[in-house]
C-alpha cells in the first residue's frame, strides 16, 4: 500500500469511514490516482475527483456529516487553500463593480435547471418544517413565517433585497395585499420573475442593493446576505437603515456559521458561489451595532437538510430530462456534491439559518417572537 493511501485511509477512519467498504457512505475508489490528488489539492481536489468520477459515495450526505463532524477537513492545507484566504484579505470580493458576477454565474445557470429542482414558488432558500412534510408546504410556511414576523397589513410598501424569482413578493402580494418592489442581480431571475409576478403589485429590478433610494414599511432578504461579505455588512446594514421608515422592521433570513471565515470553501467558491462568504454572529451583531437594534434571533439550520435533500430528490427524479437539456453527467455529479455536501454540513450544526428581525429604533412595547 503506497504512503498517500496509507494515510487517507487514516485520516478517514477518524470518522469512521473505510476505502471501499461496504457502507452506503463508505468511499468506493474508482482510480488509485484520487490518493495522490487528495493531498495535492484538498478540498478542491476532494469536490473535483468526484465530478471526475474518481471515487463514489451512496450516501454522500452522510459522508460528509461524518467528515465534519469530526473535523477532517482541516486535515489536510495544501498551499492552494490558502490563496482564497489571502486573496480575500486584499480584496473587496463582493465590491460594486463585481455585484453582478454571482448572478451570472449560478442564478443564470438556467431557469429550466431550477424550476426542475425547486417547489412551484420556485423558492431558493430554505423551507420552514415545523408543521410541514413535503417542499411545498415547508416553503408557504416559510414565506407565511416572514410575512407574520413583519406584521404585513394590506397597503405596506416591501423592500426585497434579493428577490430571486420573486417567490416572496408574489407570496406577500397575494396573501397580505402588499406592494413589493424586489431586485436581485440576476437576469435570467428577472426574466422569469416578472412573468411569475403579472397582475400582482409587485416590481422586480435587476439592481444592485446599494442602488436603492426609496423608504419603505419592511424590508427582507432572504438568502442574499451570503453574497455580501465581510468588507460590506456595514454598508448592508447603513443601506437597510436609510430605506427603512422609522418604524419600520427587517428581517435578515441567511446562512451563517461559528467560525469565522473570509470565503466559502475553495470548492464551492470555485464551482457553486464565486465570492461566497457566511457570516457569524459576532459579525453581524458589530456590522449592526448603532445602526439597527436586533428585536428576534430564530435559529432553524437542521431544516435546510430536508430542504437540500428534497432539491436533491428532485434532480434525481428529473435526471433524464436535465441531460436532454445539457446538464451532462460532470455538471449532475457537481450538483450532487454541492446538494448533499450542504445537506450534510447543516446536520452537522457546521452551518445554520438564522432568521433575524431588526428595528430602526427599537419597537414601542417591545417585539413579540412568532414561531
Amino acid at each position: 500500500m503506497k504512503r498517500a493511501e496509507r494515510a487517507v485511509r487514516e485520516i478517514l477512519s477518524v470518522a469512521d469511514i473505510k476505502i471501499n467498504g461496504d457502507r452506503d457512505f463508505d468511499i468506493q475508489i474508482n482510480r488509485p490516482e484520487f490518493y495522490e490528488r487528495f493531498f495535492a489539492d484538498g478540498v478542491i481536489g476532494f469536490g473535483e475527483t468526484y465530478m471526475e468520477s474518481w471515487w463514489d459515495c451512496e450516501a454522500l450526505d452522510v459522508m460528509i456529516d461524518r467528515v465534519l463532524r469530526a473535523d477532517l477537513e482541516h486535515a489536510i492545507s495544501p498551499y492552494k487553500m490558502l490563496i482564497p484566504f489571502f486573496v480575500s484579505k486584499i480584496i473587496n470580493l463582493q465590491r460594486r463593480s463585481r455585484a453582478f458576477k454571482i448572478g451570472e454565474f449560478h442564478y443564470d445557470m438556467g431557469n429550466d435547471l431550477y424550476q426542475i429542482m425547486l417547489d412551484k414558488r420556485m423558492t431558493y432558500t430554505c423551507g420552514y418544517w415545523k408543521d410541514a412534510d413535503d417542499l411545498e408546504s415547508a416553503q408557504e410556511a416559510k414565506l407565511d413565517l416572514v410575512c407574520r414576523k413583519m406584521g404585513l397589513r394590506p397597503g405596506m410598501r416591501v423592500l426585497d433585497i434579493g428577490c430571486g424569482w420573486g417567490s416572496f413578493a408574489a407570496f406577500a402580494a397575494e396573501k397580505y395585499g402588499v406592494r413589493v418592489t424586489g431586485v436581485t442581480v440576476s437576469r435570467e431571475q428577472i426574466e422569469l420573475g416578472q412573468q411569475k409576478c403579472q397582475g400582482l403589485d409587485v416590481e422586480l429590478r435587476l439592481q444592485d442593493y446599494r442602488d436603492v433610494d426609496e423608504q419603505f414599511d419592511r424590508i427582507i432578504s432572504l438568502g442574499m446576505f451570503e453574497h455580501v461579505g465581510r468588507k460590506n455588512y456595514a454598508t448592508y446594514m447603513k443601506k437597510v437603515r436609510d430605506c427603512l421608515v422609522d418604524d419600520g422592521l427587517f428581517l435578515l433570513h441567511t446562512i451563517g456559521t461559528d467560525t469565522p471565515k473570509t470565503s466559502v470553501d475553495p470548492w464551492t467558491d470555485k464551482y457553486i458561489f464565486p465570492g461566497g462568504m457566511l457570516p457569524t454572529l459576532k459579525q453581524m451583531t458589530a456590522a449592526s451595532e448603532g445602526i439597527l437594534v436586533m428585536e428576534d434571533l430564530h435559529n432553524f439550520g437542521t431544516d435546510y437538510d430536508p430542504t437540500l435533500m428534497a432539491w436533491m430528490a428532485n434532480v434525481d427524479a428529473h435526471k433524464k430530462e436535465l441531460q436532454q437539456l445539457g446538464y451532462d453527467e460532470p455538471f449532475y455529479r457537481m450538483w450532487r456534491f454541492f446538494l448533499l455536501g450542504a445537506a450534510g454540513g447543516f446536520r452537522s450544526h457546521r452551518n445554520h439559518l438564522w432568521q433575524i428581525v431588526y428595528s430602526k429604533k427599537g419597537v414601542d412595547g417591545g417585539y413579540q417572537s412568532i414561531r
